[in-house]
C-alpha cells in the first residue's frame, strides 16, 4: 500500500502533490532547526563573544525575514494545494480514448461490495479492473461512514448511507494492488480490506463473461443475507439480477444495514462462506 509507489495517473499526481509540499514547507523548517542550533552554539554560556543586549525591542530587517518567509510559503502551499485540488478533483472524469468503466460501491459491515452494472456482475471483497481504462465509482454506505482507498491508485473518499459519492482512477500497470477502508467504522474494520486485480482488456472481458454466469445471483432478497454485519468474508462473485440495487440501496428503498453502532460483536462469515484466513 505505499502511496509514493503509485500505479496510476491520479496516484502519481498525488505523490507529485505530497513530495512538493513537503518540500516547500522545508523552506521554514530547515532553517528554524538551523537556527536552534546556531543559538544555541553562539549563546552558550562559555561564548564570551555573544552580546547582551537587554534594552534591544525591534528589528525592520529581523521582522521582515520572519514574516516574508513564512508568507512565501503559504502562498506557495496554498497555490499548490488549491491547483492540485481542482486539477484532481475526485469527481472529474480523466481524460482517455477508452470509456469508463462504470463500478459501484458498497461499503457494507465489514465488507465490500462491488457492483458492475454494465456487466451485470457483483463481487464481494475483489475488484477485478482493466489496466489503462479510466474507472468510475460510485461510492455509497449501506451502514455507517467508511472510507474507500486504493493507496497506489490514489485519491481516498467517503462512503455515507443515502448518499452517493464519485470518484476517478485508473490502474497503469497490471498486478495485484490492495484497497482498504481507511475510515474506522467498529468490530470488523481491520479486516475491511481487498484485492485489486488489475489485468488487461482482453482478460477483463473474459473474466466479465466468465463471471455473468455465475450460479448465485444477487437482487434485493438476496442482498438481505449479504448485508448483515460479518467478518473475514472470502471474495464472492454472483450475477447481478437487479441493475437498479446500488440505486435501491442508496435511496434507502432496502432498509440500512444494523451497523457496528447496534454493538454486534463477535460476527462470523457469511453462511456457507469459509474463512478467508
Amino acid at each position: 500500500m505505499n502511496i509514493l509507489d503509485p500505479q496510476g495517473p491520479i496516484g502519481a499526481a498525488d505523490k507529485t502533490i505530497l513530495i512538493d509540499s513537503v518540500a516547500i514547507m522545508l523552506a521554514i523548517v530547515l532553517p528554524t532547526l538551523l537556527a536552534i542550533l546556531a543559538f544555541s552554539f553562539w549563546f552558550r554560556a562559555g561564548n564570551t563573544r555573544a552580546v547582551h543586549l537587554p534594552n534591544w525591542a525591534y528589528s525592520g530587517r529581523i521582522e521582515m525575514v520572519v514574516w516574508s518567509i513564512p508568507t512565501l510559503t503559504v502562498i506557495l502551499l496554498g497555490g499548490v494545494a488549491w491547483i492540485g485540488s481542482h486539477q484532481l478533483d475526485p469527481a472529474q472524469p480523466i481524460a482517455s480514448a477508452e470509456p469508463p468503466l462504470t463500478i459501484q460501491a458498497v461499503s457494507l459491515d465489514w465488507k465490500w461490495l462491488f457492483l458492475y452494472p454494465n456487466q451485470k456482475i457483483a463481487t464481494l471483497n475483489t475488484l477485478t479492473v482493466p489496466v489503462g481504462v479510466p474507472l468510475h465509482f460510485e461510492l455509497s454506505s449501506a451502514s455507517v461512514m467508511s472510507a474507500f482507498f486504493i493507496p497506489r491508485l490514489g485519491s481516498m473518499i467517503y462512503t455515507m448511507n443515502g448518499m452517493t459519492t464519485r470518484l476517478n482512477l485508473q490502474a497503469s500497470n497490471v498486478g495485484t494492488l490492495q484497497g482498504l477502508a481507511s475510515h474506522f467504522s467498529g468490530d470488523g474494520f481491520a479486516d475491511m480490506h481487498f484485492d485489486v486485480n488489475v489485468v488487461t482488456p482482453a482478460q477483463f472481458e473474459q473474466w466479465a463473461r466468465d463471471q455473468a454466469g455465475a450460479a448465485e445471483v444477487l437482487d434485493q432478497n438476496s442482498y438481505q443475507a449479504v448485508d448483515k454485519p460479518s467478518i473475514n468474508d472470502a471474495p464472492r462473485t454472483w450475477r447481478l439480477a437487479d441493475p437498479n440495487l446500488f440505486q435501491a440501496i442508496v435511496a434507502q428503498k432496502i432498509p440500512p444495514s444494523p451497523g457496528g453502532q447496534s454493538g454486534v460483536k463477535g460476527a462470523s462469515p457469511l453462511p456457507g462462506v469459509a474463512d478467508a484466513r
